[in-house]
């Protein structure tokens, strides 16, 4: 008999531990987490009462593999669009937590005398709340609906985000042993640098991939797909120096902005919960019940740190960004928990070797107990804003009340100057970006494959060719953008004093792309200085007057915004989301409101031109929306069918009067059911009836007397399907299917 390999061995054990764990907590209403750290635990060596895993070193890899599906996941959850919506007060509050958390886990971590590595991971690893936890316990609780929970959630969506640069952050920390500030900033462009290049070459490309490859993807090759996508960013990612679970957050962000976001998140959700379970059983097995022992004042005090920390800065952050001060209290107290960011992070220290064999079973345990707290700790906020405000002076609390106030958000418009400032460091960052990948790309790769293959000088101008060309239309963009903007004519024609500052950052941006250029030629050509310019010269002239540049230019940022703009303009599409010109219909009075026309209705299927909508409500019919078509701006012929979604213009009165009739509008349930029963009866054709020779389309059964015939049944019992063209014969009996009144008015003729 052939032995079991020890890896299936322990697959074996471990999920059987998890699912009866995830089925006790089910049971007992805790979060599965939990449940998976504690089978984690029951398979470990720690636990002598049952078998233990045998080939550890293998799970860790399986774990390792459940980091990467789990950052996938969220990445496929997460927009960079998300960051705008999430609104300041998130922001702020997000950047105070971290910021004050992390500060003050160091300074725990150095008051019990830990290595500067092992203090600066704890800040890390306490500075993140758990948004699994949060989410179910406002859905427990029912507090999902209301204002905190929102601000909450947005909180949340942002510490995600930045939990992944900090986990990129201390990676490189890690790697050069220290802190010196110039590394650490050097590390921070880096990190900018590759992020936006994989965003707009991920953003450009692979919604083009997915939209010509649809036709043959079903649900295994695009989970296949998906995955290798996954995959091949992690590999990318680990060659420039970035962690695995980096470039699988990245790519899942990428895939977050096509089409078939959602449909791979429901194929990726079962292969993530499978490995995402092993990582989790994986932290269980950490747990050292020994080291608890051991350390169990600084689990208490750690314990203490992450709830009064969080609660604080939470409260402080919240407090700061303009909210009032109940809202604070009950967003700090929602925030008390550490969860699956601070084992991400903690294996990071394991993986990397820079942190302590006893920090990750504590940071285990402070999670665990703070994880059981997240439901009472939402509880209390309450009683603690009740007893914080009764007790605050009367002057803090009237600051307080005033600043909330003050903060409320205002529809300002931005200053002209900020806008142009704006949109030009956006031009310049992202085309530079890419111009700069194009030059490394070019010169690192292609000219030693040139200088092989080509002979003499050729190989370096068949390189320079193939740089210029690939060039050609980001230096277009960064000299001639927002040149002709309505910003910069608004500023120039404003004041002469803004001229001179609009003239210098057109220069700028020329001497910028003469640079690219230069650089180019520096590099692949050996001749005088002034030759180089006048050459960098003549092809930044060029570029600015070439109509084909200008074209390629435009197309490629057409397909880039289309790509990044799909599943919002799909939403509008179907009327998932509003439209953007619906919110500055607000400074006109007028609102855009969608409707979902009810299947009983009356006046479903009439056309707009007999509901006569803007007469009778002063609201005007924008679109409607049936099934998955869309018909943009209806003409009076157009017909409104039961289910249909409409969107309709209109103010605030008119709609609301709209919405009244269409909910009264809906046809009254009759009285007695059995005036509408069908029945089948038969009418024989005898001498004296008054269809005898008639054909069934002159007798005026189905239009005068509403009965139908199912059939015709011959005086020697054959039954014939009905010949509208063929006379009635004496003998005939028809079978008659109407409602019951008009059936029996028929008999009675």
């Amino acid at each position: 008999m052939s032995e079991l390999a020890p890896l299936i061995a322990d697959l074996a054990l471990i999920l059987i531990c998890a699912g009866v764990m995830t089925l006790i907590f089910k049971k007992l209403k805790q979060p599965l987490v939990l449940g998976y750290i504690v089978a984690g635990f029951i398979a470990s060596p720690h636990f002598a009462l049952t078998p233990s895993v045998m080939d550890a070193a293998s799970i860790h890899v399986w774990s390792d593999i459940g980091v990467i599906f789990l950052l996938f996941a969220l990445g496929l959850e997460f927009s960079f669009k998300k960051i705008v919506k999430v609104g300041g007060p998130a922001i702020i509050a997000a950047l105070t937590i971290i910021f004050g958390m992390i500060l003050v886990g160091f300074l725990v971590g150095s008051a019990f005398g830990w290595s500067k590595m092992d203090a600066l991971f704890l800040g890390g690893m306490i500075c993140m709340s758990s948004t699994t936890i949060i989410y179910k316990a406002f859905e427990d609780l029912g507090l999902s609906k209301n204002k905190f929970a929102g601000l909450v959630m947005s909180i949340l969506i942002l510490e995600d985000i930045l939990a992944v640069v900090l986990m990129v952050v201390l990676s490189t920390v890690a790697v050069s042993s220290n802190f010196e500030g110039g590394e650490l900033v050097g590390s921070i462009l880096k990190l900018v640098f590759f992020l936006v290049l994989w965003l707009v070459v991920g953003i450009y490309l692979i919604p083009l991939i997915l939209r010509k490859t649809r036709s043959l993807m079903n649900d295994e090759t695009l989970l296949v797909v998906s995955l290798g996508l996954c995959f091949l960013m992690v590999v990318v990612a680990a060659k420039t120096g970035f962690s695995a679970a980096f470039g699988a957050f990245i790519m899942g962000s990428i895939l977050a902005e096509t089409l078939e976001a959602e449909h791979i998140e429901r194929l990726v959700k079962p292969v993530k919960d499978l490995f995402g379970a092993i990582f989790f059983v994986s932290v269980g097995m950490m747990v050292d019940p020994a080291m608890i022992v051991q350390y169990w004042l600084p689990i208490l005090i750690i314990t203490i740190t992450v709830i009064v920390g969080q609660s604080f800065f939470a409260t402080v952050g919240v407090l700061l960004s303009g909210q009032p001060l109940k809202t604070a209290v009950q967003s700090g107290l929602s925030l008390t928990q550490i969860g699956e960011f601070s084992f991400i992070i903690a294996s990071l220290g394991v993986a990397l070797g820079v942190t302590s064999d006893f920090l990750y079973p504590i940071v285990v345990a402070v999670s665990v107990v703070t994880i059981f707290l997240t439901p009472y700790m939402i509880r209390l906020a309450d009683p603690v804003y009740g007893f914080i405000y009764k007790h605050l002076p009367g002057k803090v609390r009237t600051f307080l009340d005033g600043y909330a106030e003050a903060s409320d958000p205002v529809a300002a418009k931005e200053s002209p100057w900020k806008k142009y400032l704006s949109a030009l460091g956006q031009i310049v960052l992202i085309y530079g970006i890419l111009c700069v990948a194009i030059c490394i790309l070019g010169l690192q790769l292609l000219l030693p494959l040139a200088e092989k293959w080509i002979p003499g000088i050729w190989s370096h101008v068949v390189v320079a060719v193939v740089i210029m060309l690939a060039l050609a239309p980001f230096l277009r963009a960064i000299m001639v953008k927002k040149n002709r903007s309505e910003e910069f004519k608004t500023l120039w024609e404003a004041s002469p004093a803004n001229r001179a500052p609009l003239a210098a950052s057109v220069v700028l941006r020329l001497a910028l792309a003469m640079g690219f250029v230069f650089y180019v030629l520096a590099r692949l050509f050996h001749v005088s200085i002034l030759i180089l310019l006048l050459l960098a010269v003549a092809v930044v002239a060029y570029l600015m007057f070439s109509r084909l540049t200008k074209k390629q230019s435009r197309r490629l940022e057409e397909t880039f915004l289309t790509n990044l703009r799909s599943r919002e303009l799909r939403e509008e599409y179907l009327g998932q989301k509003k439209p953007e010109y619906a919110s500055r219909l607000l400074d006109k009075d007028l609102h855009l409101a969608d409707f979902d026309i009810p299947a009983d209705v009356e006046w479903a299927g009439a056309s707009l031109h007999d509901l006569n909508l803007g007469q009778r409500f002063g609201v005007q019919v924008v679109a409607i929306i049936r099934g998955d078509r869309r018909f943009n701006i209806p003409n009076a012929s157009a017909r409104i069918c039961p289910q249909d979604r409409i969107q309709v213009i209109g103010t605030d009165k008119d709609l609301e009067a709209f919405g009244a009739e269409l909910h009264r509008s809906h046809s009254t349930r009759p009285e007695d059911y059995g005036d509408g029963e069908m029945i089948l009866r038969r009418l024989p054709v005898g001498p004296s009836s008054p269809f005898l020779g008639k054909s069934l389309k002159d007798t005026g059964l189905r239009n005068r007397h509403k009965c139908l015939v199912a059939g015709i049944e011959k005086a020697d019992g054959t039954l014939h399907i009905p010949n509208a063209t063929l006379p009635l014969e004496d003998g005939d009996n028809l079978w008659i299917v109407g409602e019951k009144k008009d059936v029996e008015t028929l008999l009675a003729l």
